[in-house]
């Protein structure tokens, strides 16, 4: 039985975590370091950073919210958002990360997934798909990118399976239509995308309670558990997901208190 890891996410702008429903109408959720070092002493076993209006601000990751976080933490922390060459990785894993999240740039160059994977290792290059439904596609979902702003006519499925073929370590479906709803994951993406590829899934948009959790693993076929706002707004904690998913059977990391 492998083991569930559970991923708090900071989403991020002008130096603040911020939090939206469907990738819009952001709130304040917290300074980002005080949530990290909150996590970790919680149980977390990764963090997510995400830079959200980088693309859309046409700059790159701010690397001092990099610095600031990861020499605040232990765990391994993923960074995305703005990264569009092999030097911006090599920036961001030199500031303290230790894995990339590409969307946009991925999409546009992805021989960029083959050439990171080959100078950094497949296990430091997530892939993030930004995903909406869309009957008009193979598989009912369509990429979207620019910060869930822009549709590119490309199959999610399609486009998971050649991120594997490309190099990527891990996938991060994000259902836009989800996203900060808190009404579930979107099960059938992610059962479409893990089903495909032999590549780690993360369920990302729309965890809301502690069954969401569970039925990511067991009906969506996800190794990676992410979360916001449940965790932001401290609806639900991270050490109440672990001891849900143990008693229903799963196996979950043990972490000692940081």
């Amino acid at each position: 039985m492998e083991t569930i890891l559970i991923m708090p996410c900071l989403d991020m702008k002008e130096g603040r975590v911020v939090k939206g429903v469907h990738f819009v109408d952001l709130r304040d959720a917290g300074d980002p370091v005080e949530h990290a070092v909150f996590y970790e002493k919680e149980g977390a076993d990764e963090l997510a950073m995400l830079d959200i209006a980088a693309t859309l601000e046409n700059r790159k990751t701010r690397l001092e919210w990099i610095k600031n976080v990861s020499s605040a933490i232990h765990i391994p922390l993923t960074v995305g958002g703005g990264i569009s060459s092999l030097k911006d990785i090599e920036l961001i894993l030199s500031a303290g990360a230790q894995k990339i999240s590409m969307n946009s740039a991925a999409v546009k160059q992805p021989e960029l997934i083959r050439e990171a994977s080959n100078t950094f290792g497949r296990e430091r290059i997530t892939i993030a798909i930004d995903v909406r439904r869309n009957s008009a596609m193979p598989s009912g979902f369509e990429v979207v990118i620019a910060g869930g702003t822009q549709p590119v006519g490309k199959d999610a499925v399609l486009w998971a399976k050649q991120c594997e073929e490309l190099g990527a370590g891990t996938l991060l479906p994000t259902s836009i239509d989800g996203d900060g709803t808190q009404e579930g994951y979107d099960l059938d993406l992610l059962k479409a995308i893990s089903s495909a590829v032999s590549l780690p899934v993360v369920a990302s948009g729309g965890a809301g309670k502690l069954e969401h959790f569970y039925e990511a693993v067991v009906r969506g076929g996800a190794k990676i558990l992410l979360a916001a706002s449940v965790f932001h707004f401290r609806k639900i904690k991270i050490q109440e997901v672990k001891d849900y998913l143990r008693r229903k059977g799963l196996k979950v990391k043990e972490r000692e208190s940081v």
